[in-house]
């Protein structure tokens, strides 16, 4: 029997892989189709030598605690905590305020429409639907909007929704799941479910911060041995997890059982692994992550999307009595997320707290919400024996709520998920900017630069005849021509789209260099993150048409989540988080680096084919203005900092040779290594050697 289970997992994950293929060529979203895969299997399973399949079951605790913290991390270490608090209130206002609109909506109009139809379902179990099927699925919405090209804010909004509505839809089912089982009692039963409420969502939040930073400080003790940096990794999500169910089990207050969220805890962990634990982790490890737990979430959303498929076509319930509450189901969950939307962004916009949400994003929100594996797992979660007063069919409540449910679910991914490229078209989402269109032209001009570049050195190396050489030339210079007149027609007569592409240009150059100034340990964390925030607030400016920087001396804020830490540090250790001299100095000469580096590649451009490109001497000097201004600016100060300090510059530099000096040993030794130049018995003792020596 186990080994039926086994062969049905593996067979399931190679079903997948093949499903993933198929919808690359159909060029149709992969979760669509596995979930018809899942649905086509339940035939298959009934011929005997295929009966395996179906032998791997979605348990509630296998996608409760074991899918779903992979599921959640994953999305959750990638959100940038600056751009989620520059959209807190759309993003807030549909997460929370929204989902409980479209469940009271649901619930309560749900109730009306099936009563209509003469279908009498209890208010109760309604509401319970309303909140399994309100949350949207960031997965699935995600995949979407990247294949089709959404904007980053509306990108960033649909992510920041989707993955804090998990958390208050689950709260919300939980409430009412208990209000089921314990009944409902007018006015205490309705104060108890909002205490309860606002504990669950405000304890989960200090409980993620708290695991948050632990971890934090944990892979930061732990840098430079890369297991221990990645099973940490997977430790907070499942640790955090796990560790908020075991205390809501036991956690009573004068009597009052208090529940902490486990989704909005390992939420809010992941996001401090992902904003403030990444800079403590080795280089290499930080690279690897995003790939590691990428692989994870697929092979995750792969089972959880196909094994759907099979969970519908299992229902107990009859379809043809299923057919109708579902159809009614659909239009009333479509009904309630317009409630949800419409409404509070135009209160958004009225009130001007964030920049204006546009009337086509709003359409595209409201059509846009798929459903995905948190209905499934809260589905699951109810108990097979769940009744209420007034349920008089032969089916169970699970049983309904599973049809509803599932139902919705394939009506999102059938029908919206396929037409939302259609959507996005029509509302014009897709639609290129002026500075994309430049972006464009000037991007496939740079690459057939590369490409001509190439081919000289293919020549010179005899790799290819003299005609051979021609024909690639004049094929290749054609089109570099083509491209860099497409170019200047995109640009037409304005006078800043030229220049806001050499800004950008030139702060991908400061953000490459910065990075590598960082991992070579010239400069420490705090000091990286400083400028990395400071490098991210000046690319946002410029895709608002703002200006880059107001003066060569501007003071940049940090985000929320760092002052957030200097505060609690400062309370908790009563540590001077103010730079030292040596700290200051090498913040200042890392910004004369990367902004050196800048001026010398503005010039080699100048002086290049790509001039063509960067056809406008104004911007350029005006660019190489300010970033030599920059410069002199930085050096300036990094000489006030030895000024005050003589012995400080030979300390420092004495200190860099070290460093740089240790790393190119560390280069070396794994380079003799990978190659089989030495032994691995030589290997680790030269590395003991080497590690002994260095500390």
């Amino acid at each position: 029997m186990n080994l039926d289970v086994f062969l049905s997992l593996f067979s399931l994950m190679l079903i997948s892989l093949a499903v993933f293929l198929l919808s690359k060529k159909l060029k149709l979203p992969y979760t669509v189709l596995l979930v018809i895969a899942g649905s086509l299997l339940v035939p298959i399973s009934h011929i005997e030598f295929f009966s395996f399949i179906t032998s791997f079951d979605l348990t509630p605790e296998l996608l409760f605690f074991v899918f779903l913290p992979i599921l959640i991390f994953e999305s959750a270490y990638n959100m940038n905590i600056r751009y989620v608090t520059e959209n807190i209130y759309s993003i807030g206002l549909l997460a929370v305020v929204g989902l409980l609109i479209s469940t009271l909506f649901i619930g309560i109009g749900g109730f009306y429409a099936f009563e209509w139809v003469g279908f009498h379902v209890p208010m109760l179990v309604l509401l319970l639907f309303g909140a399994i099927i309100s949350s949207t699925d960031p997965v699935a919405v995600l995949a979407l909007f990247k294949e089709y090209g959404a904007p980053q804010r509306l990108t960033l909004i649909f992510e920041g929704e989707s993955l804090f509505n998990d958390s208050t839809g689950f709260a919300a089912f939980l409430i009412i799941l208990e209000m089921i089982v314990e009944g409902y009692h007018g006015y205490e039963s309705a104060a108890l479910a909002l205490f309860s409420f606002v504990t669950m969502l405000g304890g989960g939040i200090v409980f993620g911060l708290m695991m948050g930073f632990i971890f934090a400080k944990l892979i930061e003790a732990v840098r430079g041995n890369e297991h221990l940096e990645i099973t940490l990794t997977l430790l907070v999500a499942h640790f955090t997890f796990i560790l908020t169910e075991v205390i809501s089990e036991h956690f009573v207050i004068a009597g009052q059982h208090i529940r902490l969220s486990s989704i909005i805890a390992t939420l809010v962990a992941s996001m401090v692994i992902g904003n403030f634990g990444r800079y403590k982790m080795s280089p290499d490890v930080e690279e690897y992550m995003e790939k590691f737990w990428g692989y994870f979430a697929f092979v995750t959303n792969s089972l959880v999307f196909i094994l759907m498929g099979l969970l519908f076509a299992d229902l107990a319930i009859d379809l043809n009595i299923a057919f109708l509450p579902i159809m009614l189901a659909i239009v009333t969950v479509v009904i309630g997320r317009a409630l949800s939307v419409y409404p509070l962004m135009w209160l958004l916009n009225k009130t001007g707290k964030e920049r204006p949400i546009p009337r086509n994003w709003m359409h595209l929100m409201a059509w846009g919400s798929l459903r995905g594996s948190l209905a499934v797992i809260m589905v699951l979660l109810i108990p097979d024996d769940l009744t209420v007063p007034g349920w008089n069919f032969k089916f169970s409540v699970k049983d309904f709520v599973a049809a509803v449910t599932i139902g919705s679910i394939y009506f999102t991914l059938l029908v919206k998920a396929t037409t939302i490229g259609k959507v996005m078209h029509a509302l014009g989402i897709d639609a290129l900017t002026d500075m994309e269109k430049v972006g464009y032209h000037k991007s496939k001009a740079q690459i057939y630069d590369k490409l001509l570049l190439k081919l000289n050195d293919l020549q010179n190396e005899h790799q290819l005849t003299p005609k051979q050489y021609e024909n690639l030339k004049q094929r290749y210079q054609s089109l570099y021509q083509i491209a860099c007149l497409e170019c200047k027609n995109a640009i037409g007569d304005s006078d800043t789209l030229i220049e806001n592409m050499l800004r950008t240009y030139a702060l991908g150059i400061e953000k490459e260099e910065l990075k590598e100034i960082f991992q070579r340990g010239e400069i420490e964390e705090k000091t990286y993150k400083k400028i990395t925030n400071m490098l991210s607030i000046q690319t946002e400016r410029i895709k608002r048409g703002q200006q880059q920087v107001k003066s060569i001396n501007e003071h940049f804020p940090i985000d929320s989540l760092e002052r957030f830490v200097l505060m609690v540090s400062r309370l908790a250790f009563w540590r001077d988080h103010s730079f030292k001299a040596e700290e200051l100095y090498r913040y200042y000469r890392a910004l004369s680096k990367i902004s050196g580096i800048v001026v010398k590649e503005l010039i080699a451009v100048e002086n290049s084919s790509l001039k063509a490109v960067f056809d406008d001497k104004a911007a350029m000097e005006t660019l190489l203005t300010l970033y030599k201004a920059l410069q002199a600016n930085n050096q300036a100060k990094m000489q006030s900092v030895i000024h005050k300090d003589e012995e400080l510059l030979n300390q420092l530099n004495e200190a860099e040779a070290t460093q740089s000096l240790t790393v190119l040993q560390e280069v070396t030794l794994n380079k003799l290594h990978k190659n089989e130049i030495i032994t691995n018995k030589l290997y680790i003792i030269l590395r003991d050697e080497l590690e002994q020596r260095n500390h």
